[in-house]
């Protein structure tokens, strides 16, 4: 297991904040990898995380720390997230896009750009051993709703959820790229149908969470699997404060969802680090991934089989120092989530490509062991070690010790058993109450057929009822009920 990537980033003071408190930082630097954050109200904080990107840190920096070993390893069959978080223009958008996908300014290129074109060196460099195909997606999630942004007629996908492919995003568009010019078109094109609006913040203000996915197939020649990955750039939308953004009217109810939607990541956030810490001890820990859009969608990747990187996003002015200390707790709590990233196969048959946010149904280990089951012969054999290799490999496991090799599949054992008891706990609840239910049921049929019975034995006995009433010697009075059958 390892854990997740944490880095913070600050950008340089703005017109409006120099204005309001001059040249003054909330900031002060230890060192590349440590800070203070001075709070006026919280008091001082001391912060660690694995690269601290101050104001003179360039965009290539950014991406050759965060991103590159993740785009490595999807080239190798390894998932990969790489999340920009933090306060409402603290420069999310501008690290992942620059100044714009399209930008002939290299030096303010962003992640994607540096991405695409480090996918598509790999993919020239390797065409005589390897054969690639790189497909994109792109999606927002705006009002709780997930739009297609590359078909503007899907403006609520589903997400669904299989044995074999885990979280999907119904019928989404997926187009193959085939160069550098080409995708960063598409992905400009899918930028300009995101939903933008204007606050006192930020005049180009993301109202929307935005997921770039790219799928990922690699074939190596004279080897009968494929790898796939997936590679998930998202750039969240901004924490709001309302006093701060003026926000009114469709913006504010913008607003509102986005603080909705991040509240829930915080709280998923919160759970894993719980998660990660009580591993071994017998507790089942709930993740509440249904709460949000953006949680459901990102439950694959966070804690799971997944490099996973997180930028957090800052103002280093003191005017926005709540807002900052607020986005490195994030962070800091992040950093405690453990994840398992493997390398993922698909085997002989097709991978399933259209709509897929989740890689396809690893059958790599089902097509082996069932040659071996019809031909143990050695080359089946030294095809498992292969298998068991690439695995190793995939995890970071070193395979001379044995509780190393079977702790992933023990961890997901345990998962799939935690899974199993929960379910039949709720059996058990269940089968409670219906049995309460069944019971209440017998006992209003008997009192039912009671006082059937004892009405048929009235009427059968009121021809008799008057002689009853006037014979003094009997002094049988009518009761209520008989007056009532009268």
């Amino acid at each position: 297991m390892s854990k997740i990537t944490v880095c913070a980033r600050f950008r340089p003071l703005i017109a409006r904040e120099r204005q309001e408190r001059g040249d003054s930082f909330c900031i002060e630097r230890i060192d590349d990898d440590a800070f203070l954050l001075k709070d006026e109200k919280e008091g001082e904080f001391k912060f660690n995380f694995d690269k601290v990107f101050y104001q003179d840190s360039e965009q290539a920096d950014v991406y050759a720390f965060m991103a590159r070993p993740i785009v490595h390893d999807v080239l190798t069959g390894i998932n990969g997230i790489i999340i920009s978080y933090g306060q409402t223009g603290a420069g999310k958008t501008y690290s992942m896009e620059g100044m714009g996908v399209l930008s002939t300014v290299k030096s303010s290129e962003g992640i994607l750009a540096r991405t695409v074109a480090e996918l598509f060196a790999h993919v020239s460099s390797s065409k005589e051993y390897a054969d690639y195909s790189v497909k994109l997606s792109m999606v927002e999630i705006y009002m709780e709703k997930v739009r297609d942004l590359l078909d503007l007629s899907k403006d609520n996908i589903q997400i669904k959820e299989t044995k074999s492919q885990g979280i999907i995003l119904h019928q989404i568009t997926e187009i193959l790229l085939t160069d550098v010019e080409a995708a960063l078109r598409i992905l400009s094109t899918g930028i300009t149908n995101r939903a933008v609006g204007e606050t006192q913040m930020n005049l180009s203000s993301s109202r929307s969470h935005c997921i770039y996915l790219f799928s990922v197939l690699h074939e190596l020649t004279g080897d009968k699997r494929k790898k796939c990955a997936k590679l998930m750039l998202v750039d969240l939308a901004g924490s709001e404060k309302v006093e701060k953004t003026g926000a009114e009217g469709k913006v504010l109810e913008e607003a509102k969802m986005i603080n909705k939607s991040l509240s829930a990541l915080g709280n998923v956030v919160c759970a894993l680090t719980r998660s990660s810490k009580s591993k071994g001890d017998g507790k089942e820990n709930h993740i509440p991934y249904r709460n949000s859009k953006l949680t459901r969608i990102l439950q694959d990747s966070l804690g799971g089989n997944s490099r996973t990187a997180l930028l957090c996003c800052c103002s280093q002015s003191p005017a926005n120092a709540s807002e900052t200390l607020s986005t490195l707790r994030f962070g800091a709590r992040a950093s405690h989530i453990k994840v398992s990233p493997r390398v993922n196969f698909t085997g002989h048959r097709q991978m399933k490509t259209v709509g897929v946010l989740s890689p396809a149904k690893d059958e790599s280990s089902e097509y082996v062991g069932a040659e071996v089951v019809e031909k143990p012969e050695v080359g089946h054999v030294k095809l498992l070690e292969e298998e068991m290799l690439s695995l190793g490999e995939g995890s970071g496991l070193n395979f001379t010790d044995s509780e190393e090799v079977l702790s992933p599949f023990s961890m997901q054992l345990e998962e799939a058993m935690k899974d199993l008891a929960s379910s039949l706990e709720q059996l058990r609840h269940d089968n409670d109450v219906l049995e309460k239910k069944q019971e209440d049921a017998r006992r209003k049929i008997t009192v039912n057929n009671n006082i059937t019975l004892l009405s048929t034995i009235l009427k059968s006995l009121k021809p008799l009822w008057p002689v009853f009433g006037w014979i003094p010697a009997l002094r049988i009075p009518k009761c209520s009920f008989c007056s009532f059958m009268q």
